[in-house]
């Protein structure tokens, strides 16, 4: 049996900053606006590698494994509505260097790995809402949140009692 696992490179974020972005978020919009994502499951993608076979896998964490970078700071001040896939985020008006620098080393590291990347451009953000397909009215700039970030990790989608939930696989440190 050739088992494959749902993977992707992330930014977790710290329990205490989930829990206010989900007050926020509760405050900010409305309940027909979309469909929250769970609190556990917030996060900024760094690069989406889709089905991986555990082999494959295992080869993306060593290459992960040798990626020596300094942390940085996000803060995230940003939000916005794509109408098309549906999805209400919160990202960065002006994205640090090492976050760019990271998604890029990790995006191509897959691409080489047979990981499709999508030829869009990266845009660090983290989903809210998903099936938002009507207008929503975004909040005025009412928020901000100054994340120090020193790891990455890399997630596991799983389909677990009708729900999506995301497990950390493995984890690797910044430089400071």
């Amino acid at each position: 049996m050739n088992t494959t696992h749902r993977l992707f490179f992330a930014l977790s974020l710290p329990e205490e900053t989930s829990q206010q972005i989900i007050r926020w978020r509760a405050q900010s919009f409305p309940l027909q606006a979309g469909r929250p994502v769970a609190a556990a499951n917030l996060h900024l993608t760094l690069a989406f590698l889709g089905e991986v076979s555990e082999r494959k896998a295992q080869q993306l964490q060593t290459l992960a494994g040798r990626i020596h970078q300094p942390g940085f700071t996000l803060t995230l001040d940003d939000a916005g509505h794509w109408p098309r896939p549906g999805v209400v985020w919160l990202g960065c008006r002006h994205a640090p260097r090492g976050l760019l620098q990271l998604a890029e080393l990790l995006r191509s590291q897959a691409a080489r790995n047979g990981c499709y990347q999508s030829p869009q451009p990266f845009h660090p953000h983290i989903t809210l809402l998903r099936a938002a397909t009507r207008p929503v009215a975004l909040p005025a700039a009412t928020f901000r949140w100054t994340l120090p970030i020193q790891q990455f990790t890399l997630y596991e989608s799983r389909q677990e009692e009708g729900r999506i939930r995301y497990h950390p696989r493995a984890h690797w440190p910044l430089t400071s």
